[in-house]
């Protein structure tokens, strides 16, 4: 058993139950740095084979940030801590190491690095803390949420894309508005918006990054899916 601190509350977990928490807050990370800078789960995979950092595979990267993939190998770590690394000093503009023009554009100009609080730069080893719940999260990457919560979110949700409408008079557009194409998800998402059905805080994790796309399709804009899930919270009922 071993102390664990989440939120501000001090607790013991066993090893199992601080692997989930491990799993989830790594999962958190990838969403949330992913989307701080605006990357397809390619640019990081693409970076490391062209500054040759380590084997890494956008199916890797998509299932760590779902947390389906329990036992990735060291060189997933090696891979992602070397590209946060390079990131951070960028000794080389990418213009010149990228043997095509769109590598550098999907990077961006200031790419954001992975920092702790302490201005650590993290690599591998702190990665893989990270992943196994030795190690908090690096200051406002932490977008978790909490089963509790995930009602209410859902009922925030349905109320701010559909603008206060019933569903049936808005239905078409919100669902012209939400562009995953898995049929799953998507009578999932039109229950959730008919106030049939609630989100999981798994499947709300998941979904952030598309609910910011079909936000802002709808002309209700956020610059982040953390703005919009701080809205969200603000109006739970």
């Amino acid at each position: 058993m071993i102390r664990f601190e989440q939120r501000g509350l001090e607790r013991f977990v066993d090893y199992r139950e601080r692997l989930q928490l491990g799993h989830g807050a790594f999962a958190a990370l990838l969403r949330a740095w992913h989307e701080r800078n605006r990357w397809s789960h390619r640019v990081l995979p693409a970076l490391a084979e062209q500054l040759d950092l380590g084997r890494l595979h956008s199916s890797q990267l998509s299932n760590l940030r779902n947390s389906k993939l329990a036992s990735p190998g060291p060189e997933v770590f090696l891979a992602l801590g070397c590209c946060n690394q390079w990131l951070a000093k960028m000794p080389l503009p990418l213009a010149q190491i990228a043997e095509k023009q769109e590598l550098a554009a999907a990077i961006g100009d200031n790419p954001q690095a992975l920092i702790d609080a302490a201005g650590l730069v993290l690599g591998a080893g702190e990665l893989l803390e990270i992943f196994v719940g030795l190690r908090a999260l690096p200051p406002g990457f932490d977008l978790r949420i909490s089963e509790a919560e995930a009602p209410a979110l859902s009922a925030s949700l349905g109320l701010l894309l559909a603008g206060g409408r019933p569903w049936r008079e808005c239905r078409d557009r919100v669902m012209a508005a939400y562009g995953v194409e898995k049929r799953q998800r998507r009578e999932k998402f039109a229950a959730v918006m008919a106030g049939l059905n609630d989100y999981s805080a798994n499947e709300l994790d998941v979904e952030l990054s598309d609910l910011l796309v079909t936000s802002n399709s709808l002309g209700i804009q956020f610059e982040s899916v953390d703005i919009l899930l701080e809205n969200l919270r603000q109006n739970e009922n």
